[in-house]
């Protein structure tokens, strides 16, 4: 098979979508692998490092798109890359998608009759999310480190070190989800020095962060009248929210945000599928943050992308053994063999195979295994 691997385009986007070590394992199955110029720029991957393990630089992403049978990416086609999508009959796209959050993106991939594969709904029986955990782990730390720079009055907040001194009060934050991403942002936090409340509806997660904290955390189960009093007393707010596929409650309101301290700072993980504050909108790297009611929002739609070569590496471990078995086998074969990567498939063809991206824009579904039987 011909696997192209194109430039990302999206604003302060650095990370590619594999490693020479991922083309050295395609190669040596026999497929091809086209890299765009510069594509490992960001992530300290130069083209000749590519071409010696075998793989072929082209000088445009749309000859990419053109060649490639598969195209593996990091983040979802952004507008600029709407007119590629159909340019090759029957192309397979893997990445992250976030489908429920953008109907743009949901609509043009319908248009261009792709098959589409979002790695943060592929979903094993246990209900891990192999293919989001690590870039989960690298936003939630970075959620934490984020905050806690724009708590500082230099960084636009209310003047607090997260810490603390002897003598002082340590920066409150408050966590909202204990999933990856939010015990990720709670570690963090109490190693910062932080004093940390992590709130989420599983008891049964709950009772694990206890023990793993072994009581430095204070959890709680979440219900409206909790979030609104965490919230209110927080210094730092989390958002780290997930509901696989679909778009994030809002648990945050405009109207709590007008109550908290001012230069509170909150900092939304769950922004990719749509934000779990009712203001959040998305920024990037460059404009990380914007202020209501005197509240610093801090909404960076790829916060992984700003240590690349970390997340690079990272979800290039992750999602090989995947890309590895759609070049091998083809989609179909791939997905009847794996359940967990037939979670993943959103889009096949012109129909929507995931009930949330379907129910979030009033879109006919179509069930996926009636589609492998054909």
């Amino acid at each position: 098979m011909r696997v192209g691997v194109p430039s990302e385009v999206k604003r302060d986007e650095y990370r590619v979508a594999i490693t020479e070590a991922g083309v050295r394992e395609l190669v040596a199955r026999g497929h091809e692998v086209l890299i765009e110029r510069g594509a490992g720029q960001g992530s300290a991957i130069a083209d000749s490092a590519y071409a010696a393990v075998g793989a072929q630089i082209v000088d445009t992403a749309h000859q990419i798109w053109a060649e490639a049978e598969l195209i593996c990416k990091v983040k979802e086609p952004i507008e600029s890359e709407y007119e590629l999508l159909g340019i090759h009959p029957g192309q397979v796209l893997f990445t992250y998608l976030h489908l429920a959050a953008s109907k743009s993106c949901t609509e043009a991939l319908l248009e261009a009759g792709n098959t589409a594969i979002a790695y943060e709904t592929v979903r094993l029986a246990s209900g891990q999310l192999p293919l989001l955990t690590p870039m989960s782990e690298v936003a939630g730390r970075m959620a934490t480190m984020q905050g806690a720079t724009h708590l500082m009055r230099s960084g636009g907040g209310r003047g607090i070190l997260i810490s603390g001194v002897p003598g002082t009060q340590r920066a409150k934050v408050t966590v909202l989800g204990a999933g990856v991403a939010g015990f990720a942002a709670a570690t963090m936090a109490v190693g910062l020095g932080a004093q940390v409340t992590i709130l989420d509806r599983s008891l049964e997660r709950l009772k694990q962060v206890d023990e793993h904290f072994n009581g430095r955390v204070q959890t709680l189960a979440a219900s409206t009248h909790v979030i609104e009093r965490e919230v209110l007393e927080a210094d730092l707010v989390i958002g780290a929210v997930l509901v696989v596929g679909e778009r994030a409650p809002k648990l945050v309101t405009n109207a709590m945000v007008k109550q908290m301290k001012p230069g509170s700072v909150l900092v939304d993980i769950s922004v990719d599928q749509g934000g779990c504050f009712e203001d959040t909108r998305p920024t990037t790297h460059s404009d990380p943050v914007f202020e209501v009611h005197g509240s610093l929002f801090y909404c960076v739609a790829n916060m992984p992308g700003a240590v690349p070569i970390t997340s690079t590496q990272a979800l290039s471990n992750a999602t090989l053994p995947y890309a590895l078995s759609l070049a091998d086998h083809g989609w179909k074969n791939a997905c009847k063999a794996d359940h967990a990567l037939a979670e993943g498939v959103n889009i096949v063809e012109g129909v929507v195979t995931s009930k949330p991206v379907a129910s979030a824009h009033g879109l006919t579904h179509t069930e996926f295994g009636s589609l492998l039987a054909r």
